[in-house]
Parts: structure tokens; sequence; C-alpha cells
């Protein structure tokens, strides 16, 4: 038996105390999201009909680090630190010389990493007197995330779940409604935004994102939730990568690429940015891999625009690569990855070449995620399987070149709740949707026109 570890565990009172927050490092001047109605630069005042002052103030925070409330770091506990594996078998399966390791997030209580994020974001809202928070899911893992978030903190919770999701996974409507959420599918007919789009019966985020928002903005006692794309949420992920980067150094490693798949960009975020600080500082030389579906390829296919981060236009203008607010891109099983834009301090990155962004079709997903589970046991979710596949390739690139890399991934959720989608796959029944440049450039020609044009 060998005595090289697997896992790299830390204890509680690893925690992080702090956000890292990448915002005062980013080169330039950052571009302002835009108030959807005058065009102009979007304020707090903008965002205090949906959103806790708390949030807000992370939002526009040019501190590079934001203290962690004693509350939340207390809820973290129930799942963080989690734990860094070296994936030994995956590297000799793969033959490679490369040093593979996995950040795994799925043993928190929603199966993946965005309850580092619903957690401040229901006790922000909580502590401000808020009694219900709205939100859409893709896949689910946001919707149940929040669902449990909003248990802690004795909060209600209305959730809009993508319809093609909704059909898919019904076992995740199953646990929001287990922690006493309300779940519809989106488009419903309990919006006028989701009866403007029944025809899109699969649904889409952004309209999902619109009915939320709608249902939020006309009660007072009820605020919206973002599960991705915003810079708080983005913020509130970086305990991720803290943790990864205190246990590369007790495997006695640094990463030469960090790989995350990439909807909205907040799992990306979470595991890349602490280690992005260090190469705009001059600390550091690692190169970045962001994975995203083939059918929905906003970083390597779409147009760096001003555009709204919702389907109907009722949120703030915001500069990232897009497909425009109104594709509704084909129903893959990745359903996280199912959105027309992205975050835009990761697309200011990929713009300025810090970060690589690559598009990965679902059938060669899905085999990199058989891979991954016959080799390391865990089933993962169809959105990390996307950032396994650019592993794969990083991995047969370490060993055309006989190099021994060290490759970072994020492995931000299990797939318990999409064997349907391996059923598929391993039938040979799943399809490789294409995705529409035409209906691509019909949803870009619909962006508004009297907004800056960005270099």
């Amino acid at each position: 038996m060998s005595d090289a570890p697997t896992k790299f565990l830390l204890s509680e009172r690893d925690v992080p105390t702090h956000w890292v927050n990448l915002l005062p490092d980013l080169p330039g001047e950052p571009l302002p999201p835009l108030n959807p109605q005058t065009k102009q630069p979007a304020g707090p005042e903008d965002l205090t009909p949906i959103f806790p002052m708390g949030l807000i103030g992370q939002e526009v925070s040019p501190e590079p680090l934001v203290e962690i409330p004693p509350e939340v770091r207390e809820a973290y506990k129930l799942w963080r630190p989690t734990p860094l594996f070296r994936a030994r078998r995956l590297e000799r399966a793969l033959d490679t010389p490369a040093h593979l390791y996995y950040k795994y997030e799925g043993g928190s209580p929603a199966g993946s990493h965005k309850p580092n994020t619903a957690v401040p974001q229901a006790f922000e809202n909580a502590r401000e007197g808020i009694r219900k928070l709205v939100t859409e899911t893709g896949a689910g893992q946001w919707g149940s995330a929040l669902a449990f978030a909003c248990g802690l903190f004795g909060l209600e919770c209305e959730v809009f779940m993508v319809g093609s999701s909704y059909d898919q996974k019904p076992y995740r409507r199953s646990m929001m409604q287990t922690w006493g959420a309300t779940v519809h599918r989106s488009p419903s007919s309990e919006t006028q935004a989701g009866r403007s789009q029944a025809e899109h019966a699969t649904g889409s985020l952004g309209i999902a994102i619109s009915e939320a928002v709608e249902v939020a903005a006309g009660d007072e006692r009820a605020n919206y939730a973002l599960g991705s794309v915003l810079n708080h949420v983005l913020l509130h992920q970086t305990v991720i990568g803290q943790e990864a980067m205190a246990q590369m150094e007790m495997a006695g490693e640094e990463p030469d690429v960090v790989v995350g798949c990439v909807g909205g960009g907040s799992n990306f975020a979470g595991i890349a940015f602490p280690f992005v600080r260090r190469v705009l500082r001059g600390e550091a030389s690692t190169r970045f891999v962001a994975a995203e579906p083939a059918a929905c390829p906003t970083l390597t296919r779409g147009a760096y625009r001003y555009d709204f981060g919702d389907t109907v236009g009722m949120t703030p203008l915001m500069p990232m690569y897009t497909l425009g607010h109104d594709f509704v891109p084909p129903p893959v099983h990745a359903g996280g990855l199912r959105y027309h834009g992205d975050a835009p301090m990761l697309c200011g990155l990929v713009k300025e070449g810090l970060v690589e962004a690559r598009a990965y079709r679902q059938n060669e997903t899905f085999e990199a995620a058989l891979r991954f589970a016959r080799t390391e046991g865990v089933i993962p979710a169809p959105e990390p399987a996307h950032a396994i596949r650019a592993v794969l390739e990083e991995a047969e690139a370490a060993k055309q070149a006989g190099e021994e890399r060290v490759i970072l991934l994020n492995l931000c959720g299990h797939g318990h709740f999409d064997l349907a989608a391996y059923d598929a796959y391993l039938a040979g029944q799943l399809e490789d949707p294409e995705f529409s440049e035409a209906d691509m450039q019909a949803a870009l020609e619909r962006l508004p026109d009297d907004v800056p044009a960005i270099a």
C-alpha cells in the first residue's frame, strides 16, 4: 500500500475568513452595467428593488478582501472545507505524466458548489427583513441550494425551473420541495414574462430569470437571488480557490493549469479567481481553461456586447459575451450551462487573453465523465463533465510534451440526479444538438442599439 496521499483535507478552523474580490485587480476600468430604461450606468438605487444593500455593497466593493460574516462561516461548516483529491487512478489510465487534482464540491447538502453563495445571499436578505427569495434554476442545483439556504434563515423560497430540466430532473424538483420551496415549470402561466414566451416550451435561463425578477419586483416582501454572473456571486465562490491553494501547498505542488466549466461563471470563478490574482500581480504564470457546451458557446462564439441578463429585458444591461438575450439554446442535459451570456468579470478576462475558452459536444463530455467515474468513482454532473473533457486534453498534451504538468479541476457537483442522461449515453441515444449560428445572429440583431459600443 502506497503512503502517497489521495486526498488533502483541511479542518473547520481553515474555512476562509474573507472572500477574494478580484475587481480591484482587473486590468483597465471595468465597464459598468447600464440601467435598462435610461441606458446610463446603473447605481445602487437601480438594484435596491430586488437586492439587499449588503449584497449591493459586495457587488461594487473596491476592497481586495471582503469579510465573511460569522453566521455564514458557521453555516459553511456544514460542508466546508471540501476535499482536494489527487486523481492517481485517472493518471494511470491516461498514461500521462501530468499530476491531476480535483476539488470536489459535491459533498454539500445540495450536491454542488451553489450553497457557497446561496447561504450568504439568504443571510443578507434575512438580516434586512426580507421574507421571501425568488429565483430561477437551470439544472436545479441553484434552486436546490437556495431552498436549503432559505430554510436555514427562515425565508420562503419560490423557484422558476427551466422547462427542459424540470422534465429531465424530477428529483431536483423533489429536493427543492423537501426544503420547503415552491417550484414552477418555466415558462409558466404565473407571470406576464412566462406567458409571453409560451412558444418556447423547453424554456431557458433567460426566460426563467425574467419570471423570477417580475415576481420579486412586484412583492415588497420579496427579493430576487441569482446563482451566477453577478460580482457578489463570484465573490462568494472564492472560498473554493482559497481552500484549493492551501491544499495544493499541502501536496507540495502549484497548478500549471486550472480548469472549470462555464455557464454563467460562478464555479469557474470560485476555483480560478484566487489563482488569477497571482497572475495579475506577476506572482505566477498559471493558465486557465473555461469549458462550455458547443450547443451554447457563449465565450467561444458569442459577441462581446452590452446585453440584458434576462429574455424579456428587465435586468440591467451587462458587458459580456452573449448569444443574444432571447436566444433559446437546445435542451442539452447540462442545464446549468444553457445561458446566453456570462459573468462580466470572466468575459473581461477572456477578452484580455487571460482565460482560454473551449466548447465541447454532449457525447464527448459524457465519454469523459464515464472515464472519470470508472477510475475515480465520482459520477460527475453533466456541467463539470465539460471541464473533465478539457482535463483529458491537457493530460494528453502533457504526455505528448513529456512534461509533468500539474492540472487542477473544479468538480463542482455530482450527477446522481442526472442518471437519465447517463442512461441515454450508455444506450447510444444521446444527441449532439447543433448550435444555430443563424438563430444567434437574429438574436444579436434584436439587441438594443442605443447603448455604447464595446471596443
